[in-house]
């Protein structure tokens, strides 16, 4: 009977020495799910745990991407509606979340409410949230963190009298002779004047760039294209030359965007001969669009002793026929013929 016993009770010890080492190699292998082997370079707030039970949310952040170029004009941007923002406080991994900036300029922040953060910078945003965190007595001390996911589709359109017109990409405020660079440069019909159109808002506003390439001054570097906006570059303005001129035609005012009468009339090849030079006139129209005539005194412009007109775009310079050159030369042609006929 003994012995019975002390066999029933080694029995039992056998039975609850295997439970006590399958509940210690399920502990190992539950354990094993959690202690992961390190990650080289050790660990970081992006990695998240696996998904067990209880534990399958989403993570907030994701994995950093590969390194991208810097836009070049970075460090002038302005948020801007559109844009996606990641948020990091420091010690807080529940705020480390993604804002998208909505269509009037703010961002949620989850038990702040929404914050205006558009036209300013990274480093303004971030201090303004932080204030709000602090404010509303959710964080201490906050330090907060922001980066640009996604940038918002603001471009320039670059139009006119350059190499490459088109829209080119922009995210702050540009030079515009940096935008000119950008568009391929002006070609030689540029004139002198460039158009700037800012669509935006109720009223569009246009303004109207006056500069000289032969003058070194500074209105190009000086003037800001701001993202949206469409710049124009003028071409140069035609001067027609007409009547008794060897090339008659419509000329391109390359000198800057300024000619002269007597410029105009030298790239006609110059006048021919029954050119009646005294009745030698300018039509131009006025801004009321009546045409008024300016005699021109061309003998006096090639003599030096009156300064040549300054030609607009549009103008016409007419040089007339004159009738008795033009019957002095029919007449010694007539007699040059006649004279041949008696010789032969």
């Amino acid at each position: 009977m003994l012995a019975t016993h002390k066999l029933r009770a080694k029995s039992f010890a056998t039975r609850v020495g295997v439970i006590l080492c399958l509940g210690a190699i399920f502990e190992v292998g539950v354990a094993a799910q959690y202690l992961q082997p390190p990650k080289v370079g050790g660990a970081s707030t992006f990695d998240t745990p696996p998904n067990v039970s209880g534990n399958d949310i989403p993570p907030l952040r994701h994995r950093p991407s590969t390194l991208a170029a810097i836009p070049e004009d970075f460090s002038k941007l302005q948020l801007a509606p559109g844009f996606l923002l990641s948020m990091d406080v420091f010690d807080t991994p529940e705020y480390s979340i993604y804002l998208r900036i909505d269509s009037v300029g703010n961002v949620n922040i989850p038990m702040v409410g929404s914050i205006h953060v558009s036209d300013m910078t990274l480093v303004e945003a971030a201090t303004k949230i932080a204030a709000a965190l602090r404010d509303g007595m959710i964080l201490t001390d906050p330090q907060v963190n922001l980066n640009v996911e996604e940038y918002a589709g603001h471009d320039i359109t670059v139009l006119g009298e350059v190499h490459s017109p088109g829209r080119i990409q922009m995210l702050a405020p540009r030079h515009l002779d940096d935008v000119i660079a950008m568009a391929g440069g002006e070609t030689e019909y540029a004139g002198k004047s460039i158009e700037i159109r800012h669509e935006e808002g109720v009223t569009p506003r246009t303004a109207v760039i006056h500069y000289s390439r032969s003058v070194d001054n500074q209105i190009l570097s000086d003037t800001v294209v701001l993202p949206g906006e469409t710049v124009t570059v003028k071409r140069a303005g035609i001067v027609y030359v007409l009547g008794a001129v060897a090339r008659p035609g419509g000329y391109l005012m390359q000198e800057d965007g300024d000619l002269n009468v007597t410029e105009a009339l030298s790239l006609a090849y110059g006048t021919t001969m029954p050119a009646a030079v005294g009745s030698m006139r300018l039509i131009r129209k006025k801004d009321d669009g009546q045409v008024e005539e300016i005699p021109i005194r061309y003998r006096d412009m090639v003599k030096g002793n009156v300064a040549p007109l300054r030609l607009q775009a549009e103008d016409v310079i007419y040089v007339p026929i004159s009738k008795v050159k033009v019957a002095l030369g029919a007449g010694l042609t007539n007699t040059a013929v006649a004279a041949a006929v008696i010789y032969h």
